[in-house]
């Protein structure tokens, strides 16, 4: 999808009734929000926000602390329900009120602190709360293949047995197992958040890769993170939220960490990314 925004990421004017950075009509995105509101008492924690995940692309959401990244997130997970606005799922309108609802569709979240239980193998923890039976007993088999077929999907290797407890596994293999139990029921969305935190260079290296094979696998990906490095290394867009509102969303081949550092702390940013047909944005 093509990125409708200025050569710096500044989004460029666009026909009426259509938000700067958003796909148009003709090119519908997987999932479409506009003008998301959320409020917590006194609080407003989202204004407005627009956002689009086409399929097969790494959306990045970036922004400070309190910017609304987990807010927006929580959104489209289903945990909360937004004030006002619009979320629209492979082109039709759906309202998304608990995880359930979201799972439904196909959104998948994995949270910083993966949700996996230790004292529980491999395949335990990809099928808990969704077991297969065989009649009153578990289906060990059938969950075995289920799980180490994904696994090899994503390319997954490192792992010394399926059934080996997830305590003994290391970060980025953790994050892989969590990976992987979200994308195995028929999931189209998953997102993930700060997917590379706490992890050394080569356990972000295989979290990075991974990102990349479920992108080529025709998900829609969105990495919630702090890190510009990994977003510049894996991100197709740049999405960046700044005190509740979204200030921008770009390709990334608009943008430098520089410029998106400007939208973080300012909401604004005048750079020019060089290039052949380098130019200031319009206004």
């Amino acid at each position: 999808m093509e990125s409708m925004t200025g050569p710096m990421g500044v989004p460029a004017r666009t026909a009426p009734g259509r938000a700067p950075g958003t796909a148009p009509l003709d090119e519908e995105p997987l999932l479409r929000l506009r003008g998301i509101s959320k409020r917590f008492g006194a609080v407003q924690a989202l204004y407005g926000v627009d956002l689009d995940l086409p399929r097969a692309k790494v959306t990045a959401l970036c922004g400070d602390n309190g910017a609304g990244k987990s807010v927006l997130t929580k959104t489209i997970a289903g945990i909360h329900e937004p004030d006002h606005g619009q979320i629209s799922w492979e082109g039709r309108p759906v309202t998304i009120r608990t995880p359930n609802d979201a799972s439904a569709l196909g959104i998948e979240t994995v949270y910083q602190d993966l949700a996996l239980a230790d004292n529980l193998d491999i395949v335990q923890n990809m099928f808990l709360g969704r077991e297969r039976m065989s009649g009153i007993f578990l289906n060990e088999d059938s969950m075995e293949r289920a799980a180490a077929q994904t696994l090899a999907e994503l390319r997954v290797t490192t792992v010394r047995s399926i059934r080996q407890p997830v305590a003994t596994l290391s970060g980025g293999q953790r994050q892989a197992v969590a990976v992987a139990k979200a994308v195995m029921w028929n999931s189209k969305l998953v997102m993930l958040d700060e997917p590379t935190a706490a992890l050394g260079v080569a356990q972000t290296r295989m979290v990075l890769d991974l990102i990349k094979r479920l992108k080529d696998h025709g998900l829609a990906v969105m990495v919630i993170s702090h890190n510009l490095n990994d977003v510049f290394e894996v991100a197709d867009r740049v999405a960046v939220l700044r005190l509740g509102r979204m200030v921008a969303q770009a390709d990334i081949s608009t943008l430098d960490r520089e410029s998106v550092v400007d939208y973080m702390t300012t909401g604004v940013s005048s750079r020019v990314v060089p290039g052949p047909t380098s130019q200031r944005p319009e206004a």
